[in-house]
């Protein structure tokens, strides 16, 4: 597979997080980049390339901004729910 420039990079990036309404981190993981690098090309490289889409990834960010707070909760809240399945499961009645 072809390794896509910087510019077109950007907009298969912002695309991308468009489609799925991806945070930074998994579309970083999806493509096998840092997280620096999609904030960089969807931020800074986007709005002079094509600024319609990056003012509608500007949106999805924003809400993903907003909402970090209840997924890293739910996540702890997963976490402890299977700490205490685990400790259920291995004792002994």
């Amino acid at each position: 597979m072809e390794i896509p420039n910087d510019q077109d990079r950007a907009i298969i990036l912002g695309e991308y997080i468009l489609k799925n309404k991806a945070t930074v981190r998994a579309t970083a993981k999806q493509f096998g980049i840092s997280k620096s690098t999609v904030h960089k090309d969807v931020t800074e490289k986007l709005e002079k390339l094509h600024p319609n889409l990056h003012n509608m990834v500007k949106s999805v960010l924003e809400e993903n901004k907003r909402e970090r707070h209840i997924r890293g909760g739910l996540a702890t809240k997963h976490k402890y729910e299977e700490q205490r399945n685990v400790r259920m499961s291995n004792s002994s009645f």
